[in-house]
């Protein structure tokens, strides 16, 4: 099967036009990538905090991080249903990823908070971009999808600040 070919085969049918939904599908495809990398490092952290407040750090990250987890195939399918391809491997998603990974054999707890707060906040960005690019396509399902998804990052960030205050 030549390239053609297999374009053709994945083509899924849309009344979007072509062009537009392939900024879409790069904005999503990054997002995606960055939901990954998030997701990992948060599972990262949860395996590996430590102290005071393990109990409720541990919690915390495990639901955070099956947060995450839950909305990449919903990402991925909206991907595929607007005619585009989706990501493929752990490389791809390193090639696309805007994350930063972690790979410190150890981070204080509060450390670890912080930077997953601050890494949901850019995920928050990222969703925003998909939102202007579903909007500038005529992609209602996605630009109101994005929206939810976008609740629940902002909402993860929330968290973390707290579970962080001192005092």
């Amino acid at each position: 099967m030549t390239m053609a070919d297999t374009n053709a085969a994945l083509r899924t049918p849309t009344d979007l036009n072509r062009n537009d939904t392939k900024s879409v599908a790069d904005a999503l495809n990054s997002a995606l990538a960055d939901c990954f990398a998030l997701y990992f490092k948060t599972k990262n952290f949860h395996w590996h905090v430590s102290g005071p407040h393990f109990r409720d750090y541990h919690l915390l990250l495990d639901d955070q991080a099956a947060q995450i987890y839950g909305i990449t195939d919903a990402i991925a399918e909206r991907v595929r249903k607007t005619g585009n391809i989706t990501l493929r491997s752990i490389g791809d998603i390193a090639r696309r990823q805007t994350l930063t990974d972690n790979d410190a054999d150890y981070v204080a707890p509060g450390d670890m908070l912080a930077e997953l707060r601050e890494d949901n906040l850019k995920l928050v960005e990222s969703f925003r971009t998909v939102k202007q690019a579903a909007e500038d396509a005529g992609d209602n399902a996605t630009s109101g999808i994005v929206d939810e998804w976008t609740d629940q990052a902002e909402e993860r960030a929330w968290f973390l600040f707290e579970a962080s205050r001192k005092g």
